[in-house]
């Protein structure tokens, strides 16, 4: 069993290589803390932030580990997908240097997925690795970013092509954090949980176009307990998590051409119907899947089309950190709940660029 609920608070356990809970509730942020396992000679924590959740949450972390014994400094850096660069990484290394910690302290990411992902990899290197707690504050980082160890920078040539596998000691989801998202922020997260269910469950596809809101807890639980299931497996991404890159591909493309304007969500989004274009196209699927998948995308507020042509988005596409060899693997869906792996050749990629854009 890897998923239980204790008074309204939903729990996923990830048995990776090293494993790690899961906590999903509303309220949970000041408890921060005392959900993270015991710590054998830990004594510094150095909480990571971008300058919005800085304003909004830090306070309350702080105070909490503070009152846990730890001795606490924050690392606050400007928001967005264009800091998460290498020189906002050295800054942290060096924060963390001159703080002392050592590799049983505690870094604790507080955000999005771009200080989840900043503040992993530099946990994941700093003495060539030291603890890392991820809290969540977006419903992108709930149900997809802050779960499963993958961490990373960006570089100039692409998105996360210097990064590393760090699982966190524990990730603390407080649904409340959610409740201070702009809704197109919310909208970012709805593509990632909607790929999910386009992955391998209809029925959550369909529970999460009906007020998901209203069912956070539940359905935030279920997305995760879905990616623990491909993470278990497939640690490294060397076969099955390979699947978790349903409309990434595109999505990538496309944020990489738009100087990174594009924000993640909306790109994957994107990317979900491109994959179901490009599947009608190679006879795996039928039309009307294109349009259940862009309908539902559009009644969650996100875009479904790119203006981008397909040879700037299929040259974006050669630097992708999946490519092996000739090939890249494409995740393509059948149906929603059935999906494919299929690798395309670099000479043929343009080809199917045009064909998704049809």
């Amino acid at each position: 069993m890897t998923t239980e609920k204790q008074n309204a608070v939903e729990i996923v356990h990830v048995n990776a290589g090293s494993a790690y809970d899961v906590v999903i509730g509303r309220g949970i942020l000041a408890q921060a803390a005392s959900l993270v396992p015991h710590c054998d000679n830990a004594e510094r924590v150095v909480v990571v932030a971008d300058d919005i959740t800085e304003r909004l949450f830090m306070d309350q972390v702080m105070a909490s580990f503070m009152n846990a014994g730890f001795e606490v400094s924050s690392f606050v850096f400007a928001h967005g997908e264009a800091r998460k660069n290498i020189c906002t990484y050295a800054g942290l290394l060096d924060h963390l240097a001159a703080r002392h910690l050592t590799r049983s302290d505690l870094v604790v990411a507080l955000g999005g997925g771009v200080v989840g992902d900043l503040a992993g990899f530099a946990a994941a290197t700093y003495m060539r690795g030291c603890g890392f707690v991820q809290i969540p504050t977006t419903l992108l980082a709930a149900v997809d970013s802050s779960v499963g160890g993958k961490v990373a920078i960006d570089l100039l040539a692409g998105k996360n092509l210097a990064g590393a596998f760090h699982q966190p000691r524990v990730v603390v989801c407080d649904t409340a954090c959610l409740d201070s998202l702009p809704d197109q922020e919310f909208a970012n997260g709805m593509a990632e949980a909607l790929k999910y269910g386009v992955l391998r469950d209809p029925a959550l596809f369909e529970a999460l176009q009906d007020h998901p809101r209203e069912n956070l807890e539940r359905l935030i639980a279920r997305c995760v307990d879905i990616k623990r299931a491909y993470v278990e497996a497939d640690e490294r991404e060397a076969g099955a998590r390979k699947y978790l890159n349903l409309g990434h591909t595109f999505g990538h493309a496309i944020e990489k051409a738009s100087g990174y304007d594009v924000p993640h969500g909306s790109a994957v989004a994107i990317g979900i119907v491109m994959s179901a274009r490009l599947a009608v196209a190679r006879g795996m699927a039928d039309a009307s899947l294109v349009t259940a998948l862009s309908t539902c995308l559009d009644n969650a507020g996100l875009p479904i089309s790119t203006d981008m042509p397909a040879r700037v988005l299929a040259r974006a596409a050669l630097s992708d950190k999946k490519r092996a060899g000739h090939a890249i693997p494409f995740v393509l869906p059948r149906a929603v709940g059935e999906c494919d792996l299929v690798p395309v050749n670099v000479a043929d990629l343009e080809a199917a660029f045009t064909q998704a854009c049809a």
